[in-house]
């Protein structure tokens, strides 16, 4: 799976080099049976340990907290025509 037919990892923009590297793992991992749910939750788990980590626990919760309002906009919810990043 690529970033919306964005080349794999000939793209200039580091955030879709590394999107590409995620979607890679990600199918791998779906491909050997693991639930994509489960690698949902790893991902989360992983990118707010490493926010932490890199701007603190208040940013953290910032950053959290205006989460809720855009995934009611629908800004997460993959449709034709819309484009990530």
């Amino acid at each position: 799976m690529r970033a919306f037919g964005q080349p794999e990892r000939d793209s200039d923009d580091p955030r879709l080099q590394a999107l590409n590297y995620i979607l890679e793992a990600w199918d791998e991992a779906t491909e050997t049976g693991i639930a994509s749910e489960l690698m949902a939750y790893a991902a989360i788990y992983t990118a707010l340990t490493d926010l932490v980590a890199a701007f603190g626990e208040d940013s953290v919760v910032s950053l959290v907290n205006g989460l809720g309002p855009r995934v009611r906009k629908g800004e997460f919810t993959l449709s034709k025509g819309r484009h990530l990043l």
